[in-house]
């Protein structure tokens, strides 16, 4: 595992990266900068956008409010993409700012919103999640900041647009109590799912998230009825969506995802 620099600061910005091109800050980061952190002319800081890496660079000051800093040694490569998505119910804005947050901590690469029947909270401010979602990778080194989707309907979800691509869903009801194990007996090759002894290689999978009320009998038929899904069980005590969502995350991460072979 690289080792990550916490103590200079992390920036996101849009625009390319490279050694020697300028990079000039927005108002709101060159006063996060300047006037939250304290920083100075000369300070580092580190660089990222989600497609070149991350760079070591130093400020220039261009004037009382203008900021900007010229990147000058990539310290980490831009690692390969995950392809995991992350649909879930939408929740009230502290508890789906800690849902975000978390998300991104866990890897995913999309945050998809999903709109079920007990859905409770239909009014999403996109702009907040990517902020958030932006925010989290800044804090914890993460280096691809995922895509903030439109809500879409769940009877998109489970239908057949994305049928290869290996679906885990939380229900309390799933035959298999063990979730090590209803994940480890399963892999998606070709539209089915295949024993776990076959050779393992990357593939798309997504995680879904309930609200808070649960899915409802004809989603959960839907869902079972789908090709490449899979249910498992959180355990015996009923977890709210947001901690659902680390813990289902934390599961797919460690049997099927990028936790495999860490040593």
């Amino acid at each position: 595992m690289p080792r990550y620099d916490f103590r200079t600061p992390r920036v996101h910005v849009e625009t390319p990266l490279a050694a020697g091109e300028n990079v000039a800050f927005d108002r709101e980061q060159a006063n996060y900068l300047l006037n939250v952190l304290r920083l100075k002319g000369g300070d580092p800081v580190l660089l990222f956008n989600g497609r070149d890496g991350e760079w070591r660079a130093h400020l220039t000051l261009a004037g009382k409010r203008s900021l900007t800093a010229t990147p000058e040694e990539r310290l980490r490569e831009q690692p390969r993409p995950n392809d995991l998505h992350f649909l879930f119910a939408p929740l009230k804005h502290a508890r789906l700012d800690y849902m975000v947050q978390k998300a991104v901590e866990m890897g995913v690469s999309r945050l998809q919103p999903v709109l079920t029947q007990h859905t409770q909270v239909t009014r999403i401010n996109l702009e907040r999640m990517r902020a958030n979602a932006i925010e989290a990778a800044e804090q914890c080194g993460v280096l691809a900041v995922p895509d903030v989707e439109e809500p879409v309907s769940f009877a998109r979800v489970a239908g057949t647009a994305d049928a290869d691509r290996l679906l885990v869903f939380c229900d309390e009801d799933a035959e298999v109590k063990a979730p090590i194990a209803a994940l480890d007996q399963t892999r998606p090759t070709g539209g089915a799912l295949l024993p776990a002894e076959a050779a393992r290689a990357a593939w798309p999978m997504a995680v879904l998230i309930g609200p808070e009320g649960g899915f409802s009998e004809e989603e959960r038929g839907a869902l079972v009825r789908r090709p490449n899904t899979v249910r498992i069980s959180l355990g015996p005590r009923i977890l709210r969506a947001d901690t659902a969502a680390v813990a289902a995350l934390a599961l797919v991460q460690a049997v099927l995802g990028d936790w495999r072979g860490v040593s």
